[in-house]
Order: structure tokens, then C-alpha cells, then sequence
């Protein structure tokens, strides 16, 4: 009977705990949607101030900041395993006359360790206890590295002003930290200290230098990609010949979606040793050169007039910098010119390349301008030493012009021409 009371007064305080811990969750839910939906309205206005800035010809970079949805999902998971190790101790303190049972598995040994120097040296046993708390940390670790950016980008980076790319630097550095702070406590729960390790370390160093270089060069130059920053989330990038942007920063590779939206794996030493083009660094604004080339004899103040009103008037082309013509060259058979116009978005650089062709097209035509093409002229010399240039006629054939004898045609000898009889008609007729 006693047994009875004391396990039914047990129970009704777990009812309550888990009544507690419901309630308490859906408060921290209806925080975060408050919190999203904050956060959502003041990158609203962000943007807004920054369009308006931009239309005073200013660059707009954009921050590459998290999905809204992610950072709810990734902080309510954070929160949950808050809650629920809170409830496991609360519900420890409340069972653990009960629980107290379980102590029999630090009886269990699995193995034994030597801990101390000299004559202080004695063995401390690891039992399953120590196993099932390792395993803990394991879990915890994993949870924090894996779900901790969205809460972090909610409660603290979403309120500082950061540069472009130090949000993203930031969470990956920590949830470096994390891991590497769960792997030390795991191994120390195991009884594996650092005098027990250094040799392997020793060992793994030389094994690094060696057969492992390129790894151990992928992951230094990741760590400083992360800290200098030439390349941050949402640049667009040119190396060797990849285009892209760049989606993912990683430990040993970065992700760059092509504009095709295929994923490429590069390694990240080739951001730090090879050639790399950042068209996004600074900002997005870029030139745009479109080169073509009249005939002889053309109008060159029209061209001119009318390459600058093509460009004056695409909405696309930034009005400062201006656009500018120059006849840079005497060409085989052209007048070159060389339009130089820029834009504020890489998405615009060949939007705008298609429309002023068609306006300078349309326009040309309209005033007989034309577009020069390469032209050659072509000679056939006989075996006589005679010349002739080949050149085109209305009707589409190539004629030989050219000191060519006409040929003589004799005459037919004169013969007595009978009218021949028209033959008779056939059943087809």
C-alpha cells in the first residue's frame, strides 16, 4: 500500500511535468513565430531603404541571410531538446528513489585505464555508465552543431550589422568549435586523454605531410576562406572556366550552382592558390562592351548619335557611369566602334546586350547604315596566265569578267532545211 501511494505520487507529479513542458513549448513556438515574422518585416524594410538608395545610383549587395522557415525549424528543434533535458532532470529529481537501480550498470566494467605519472599511477575503470554518457554528449553535440545557426541568426546576428557573408563565417566557425569540443569531452568520458593521444597525433601529423597534404591544404584554406572572405555566400564567381554562384562553404570543398543549376564540388585550395574572378565582391555594378563595325564611307557622327541613344535609352543602362563610344580602329573592311554601357545586376548584362542589338538593327536599317561584314575578292588564273575575278550578279550566279576571249563559234554549214511532217496523233492525244 505504501509502494502504491508513493508510485501514484510519482505519477500525478510527471502529469504535471508534462503539462509544464506543453505549455512551455508552445509559448517558445508562438515566440519564435513573432520573432520570424519581426525579422521578415525588418528585411522588408531593408530592402525598401536600399531601392530607394539605388535609385539615387548606389550599388545594392544584398546579405545572403538564412530561409526564414529553416531558422524557425532549426531554432524549434534547439528548443525542444532544451525542453526535453529539462524534463529528463525534472523528471529524474522526481523518480530518482527509482532510478537510483540503474547505478548497478557502474558496475559493469569494460575496460580499464592507467591515470597518473610516477608512483601515483592506478587504474580507473569505464563502465556502461560512462559509455551511455558518452553517447550524450555525442547526441548533444550533433544537435547544437547541426540545428544551432537558425537560433543564433534569430536571438543575436539578425540584430547586429554584419558585412555581407559574416553571418554565414560566423555560425560555420562555431559549429567547427562545437564539434571539436564534443569529440574532446567524448574521449575524455572514455577515458582517452591527451597524453594518450599525442603520439597518435604525432603519427597522423607525419601521415598528413605525406599522403594526406591535399585534405589537410582543403581544409586550412576552407578556415581561411571563412576569415578573409574573397569568397562569401551569393557571389557570383568566375574561376578558370566554371561561372557560378556560390551556395555552400564547407570543410574540404565549396558548392557553386551553375546558371545551368548544376551543383560543382570545387576544392577549396583552388580559391586560395588559383586565379579567381569576384563579380560580386565589392558590388554588382559592371561594364558591358558591345563592339561592331560599319561600312566605308558611313555617317561616323550618326553612328555615334545613334549607339548613344541606344543606350541613353534602355532603362537597363545606368545613367552614371554614362555610356560612351569610341571608333577605335580602320579595319580589313570595317569602321570598328566599341559601346561601352554599364549595368547594376550581373542579370543584366545580356538582357541588355539583346536589346540594344535590336534598337541598333532596327535603327541602322532605317538609316542605311550598314553593318559591315568581312569581304574578300577572288582571282582564278589559267594556265595561259590569264586573270579573272570572280564576282556576284543580281540573279544569284557567279560570273568570270576578265580579258577572256569570246570564242568562236563556226558556223554551220548551209544545208536545205525540209519541213518535217508532224506525226501522226497517238491514242494518248
Amino acid at each position: 500500500y505504501y509502494t502504491a501511494l508513493k508510485l501514484s505520487d510519482r505519477l500525478i507529479n510527471t502529469l504535471y511535468l508534462l503539462m509544464l513542458w506543453l505549455v512551455i513549448e508552445a509559448t517558445f513556438v508562438r515566440w519564435l513565430s513573432v520573432a520570424a515574422r519581426r525579422l521578415a518585416y525588418a528585411r522588408a524594410l531593408a530592402k525598401r531603404q536600399a531601392a530607394k538608395e539605388a535609385g539615387e545610383g548606389e550599388a545594392v549587395v544584398e546579405e545572403p541571410t538564412l530561409d526564414i522557415e529553416k531558422v524557425n525549424e532549426q531554432s524549434l528543434r534547439l528548443i525542444r531538446l532544451a525542453l526535453l533535458g529539462g524534463f529528463i532532470a525534472a523528471l529524474y529529481w522526481v523518480w530518482s528513489d527509482l532510478i537510483s537501480v540503474f547505478s548497478y550498470l557502474d558496475n559493469v566494467t569494460l575496460y580499464e585505464y592507467t591515470s597518473g605519472t610516477g608512483a601515483n599511477i592506478s587504474m580507473v575503470p569505464i563502465s556502461i555508465g560512462d559509455l551511455l554518457g558518452a553517447l550524450i554528449i555525442v547526441g548533444i553535440t550533433f544537435a547544437l552543431a547541426r540545428n544551432l545557426p537558425g537560433l543564433l541568426e534569430v536571438l543575436v546576428l539578425s540584430k547586429l550589422e554584419l558585412a555581407q557573408g559574416s553571418a554565414y563565417a560566423i555560425t560555420t566557425l562555431l559549429s567547427y568549435v562545437i564539434a571539436g569540443f564534443g569529440i574532446v569531452s567524448t574521449l575524455a568520458t572514455l577515458g582517452v586523454s591527451w597524453d594518450k593521444l599525442q603520439w597518435l597525433v604525432a603519427a597522423l601529423s607525419l601521415g598528413i605531410g605525406f599522403g594526406m597534404q591535399e585534405i589537410f591544404a582543403n581544409f586550412i584554406s576552407g578556415i581561411m576562406i571563412l576569415f578573409e572572405r574573397p569568397v562569401r555566400i551569393g557571389d557570383t564567381i568566375t574561376i578558370g572556366n566554371l561561372s557560378g554562384t556560390v551556395s555552400k562553404i564547407r570543410i574540404r570543398a565549396t558548392t557553386i550552382t551553375d546558371f545551368d543549376r548544376k551543383d560543382i564540388i570545387v576544392p577549396n585550395k583552388t580559391f586560395i592558390t588559383g586565379q579567381l574572378i569576384n563579380w560580386s565582391l565589392t558590388d554588382t555594378i559592371t561594364r558591358v562592351t558591345l563592339k561592331l563595325g560599319v561600312d566605308y564611307g558611313s555617317d561616323l557622327d550618326l553612328v555615334k548619335e545613334l549607339l548613344l541613344k541606344a543606350a541613353r535609352e534602355n532603362p537597363r543602362v545606368l545613367k552614371d557611369p554614362e555610356p560612351h563610344v569610341y571608333f577605335l580602329n580602320f579595319g580589313e573592311s570595317t569602321l570598328d566602334h566599341e559601346l561601352r554601357m554599364h549595368v547594376r545586376d550581373l542579370g543584366d548584362r545580356n538582357p541588355v546586350l539583346d536589346e540594344v542589338n535590336r534598337y541598333i538593327n532596327s535603327e541602322f536599317k532605317k538609316q542605311h547604315i550598314n553593318i559591315s561584314f568581312r569581304q574578300m575578292e577572288v582571282y582564278l588564273k589559267n594556265m595561259h596566265g590569264q586573270e579573272y575575278k570572280l564576282v556576284p550578279v543580281e540573279d544569284e550566279r557567279k560570273t568570270l569578267v576578265g580579258p577572256v576571249p569570246e570564242p568562236e563559234v563556226p558556223e554551220p554549214p548551209a544545208a536545205n532545211v525540209v519541213d518535217a511532217p508532224e506525226p501522226p496523233p497517238s491514242k494518248l492525244d
